[in-house]
Formats: C-alpha cells, structure tokens, sequence
C-alpha cells in the first residue's frame, strides 16, 4: 500500500474507480449521481446577498437563531445542490470542501452540523458520495467537524460506513481514514434490504483488509442476515480460505450456526466444491476440542 504526498489538486485522484451504489427511487433500485448543473447552482458566495448576510450575521449574536434557520436551510435547494456540486463529485478538491466547513463552522455550529448532514433524494450524504468515490481526504475533513453523522442509512439502508468495507484502497493514509471511521461508528448495523453487516459486505467482495479493519474494531463474527448467513458461511461460499482462517482465528466464531435452510458453514463448503476449506473448519473444530476437552460446542451438520 503507498503513502500519497500532500492533498491532490483537482483531477489527481482521477485515476480510482468510484463504486457505484444504490438508492431508492419511486420503489425501484437505481444508482444515483446528483445531477447538478454547475450554470444553475451559484456558488456559495452568490448566496449572500446584503439579506442572507444580515440573518446569517444575526445567527452569530443570538444562539437561537441559528437554530430557527434550519427549516429553511433545509427548504433550500440552491444550498443542497451547492453542497453536493462542492462536496460529493469524483472531482471535488478537498481544500475547497475545507473552506466551506470553516465558513459554515463561522457562522454557527448548528449550521455546520446541519450542512454536512444534508441528505439527497436517496438518502444519500456528502459523507456517502465521498466514501464512493474514494476521496478519503474529503471524508477525514468530513468526520474531522465532529458533528457528522458516520450511521446515517441512505434509503437502501446502507451506512458510508457499509460502502467503506467494499472499498478498494491504496493508500495507507486512506486506509487511516477508513479505520477511523470504522471507528466512529456502529460496524454492527445491517443494512435494511437484506440484513448484511460490513463485515459480510467486505468477505463477499473479497476485501481482506477491510475485513481485518472492521474485526478490529469490534464488529460480530456471528451476525446473521436475513437468510441466516454469517460471514462465515459467505467466506465459505466464496472460497476464500485466507478470510475463513481470519474468521476462524475469532475466538467468538462458532462454526456451528445454520442458516434458514439449516446449513451450516461446512454444508455450504461442501455444497460450493470447497473441501479444502471443509478440511480447515474440522481442523479448527478438532483443534478446539483438543484445548477444552469438556465442550458444549454442537456438532457440524448438514443434508444430504
């Protein structure tokens, strides 16, 4: 993994592809992008006619009034769509996303809070998009105000936390970031469609450091989604021995747990054509025998 000097200057980052993830519009899934014409959304700066500065300057005197200015910052679409023109494109520039953060964070705390916390159509925040896209710069800038809200599900019912553990990241400061926000938040959380936790996400894709990161920040070896599945058993599914031997190295792991088909994750090793992984699992479940001869653990089973 290498380190990346200084902070890139619009189009570095270029080069990182940006996952692309769902949202929820009128029933269907859809992948959502905000669609912000830069020629209908003034800058910031624009907003500030001679009246918005005298309210926002108000704000700054009477601590309630930042707080009654909310609904209508919360009406205001100029505003969103301007957030997210700065904030949430591949393209965004973190020294920009920095000034705007201090100029809200000038004006009132609460402002600040309610501006990074702005979600779209899909429930989707700068925190989602900058995650996507991989400008994990923008997302320390973003959890650095300390106000963010690092659990906020889109309607999908996915966490930025969720879209980190399917993350590809080549930095190790990036892979900082990712840690810190795994950190923050609740690793435990299933997302509201199928009932998958980051860890799950990251063993079906494949990411083995994601995976280590989320195990050490505490996340349930032994969740189950909707269809019974543990992170186990999707390892399994997948076979990936290196995550099943991570996984098994949990002292929590159980390896006995079925789905709601009654499979267990050595049925499922088996089912898939991975005997080698099947082999490692009785090895591990003789292995504990061995060092607690008086054991309550059940038994594999699986059908036929």
């Amino acid at each position: 993994m290498k380190k990346r000097d200084g902070f890139p200057k619009s189009e570095a980052e270029g080069g990182r592809k940006s996952l692309q993830f769902m949202g929820v519009l009128n029933g269907e899934y859809v992948p959502f992008i905000p669609s912000l014409a830069r020629a209908q959304a003034p800058a910031l700066a624009d907003l500030c006619n001679p009246g918005c500065i005298l309210v926002l300057q108000q704000g700054k005197k009477l601590p309630l009034r930042p707080a009654l200015l909310l609904p209508q910052l919360s009406s205001s679409s100029i505003l969103l769509q301007e957030w997210f023109r700065v904030s949430s494109q591949k393209s965004s520039v973190p020294e920009m996303v920095a000034n705007h953060l201090l100029a809200f964070a000038e004006v009132s705390p609460g402002i600040l809070a309610h501006v990074v916390n702005l979600s779209d159509g899909n429930g989707n925040t700068a925190l989602h998009y900058s995650v996507s896209h991989s400008n994990f710069q923008i997302v320390q800038l973003l959890l650095d105000t300390g106000v963010c809200n690092v659990d906020h599900q889109n309607k999908a019912g996915y966490t930025a936390l969720m879209l980190a553990a399917l993350a590809s990241v080549e930095h190790e400061d990036d892979m900082n970031v990712v840690r810190r926000l795994f950190s923050m938040g609740n690793v435990n959380a299933k997302a509201s469609q199928a009932g998958q936790t980051a860890l799950m996400l990251a063993v079906s894709h494949g990411r083995q450091e994601m995976v280590e990161a989320v195990l050490a920040c505490g996340a349930d070896v032994n969740l189950q989604d909707e269809e019974g599945s543990t992170a186990l058993m999707c390892a399994c599914e997948h076979g990936r021995v290196e995550t099943v031997r991570l996984l098994l190295a949990q002292p929590a792991c159980d390896i006995s747990i079925v789905d709601n088909d009654g499979n267990n994750a050595v049925a499922i090793a088996l089912e898939a054509g991975h005997s080698n992984i099947a082999v490692l699992m009785y090895a591990h479940l003789n292995n504990s025998k061995a060092q607690s001869p008086v054991s309550n653990r059940r038994l594999p089973q699986w059908k036929p």
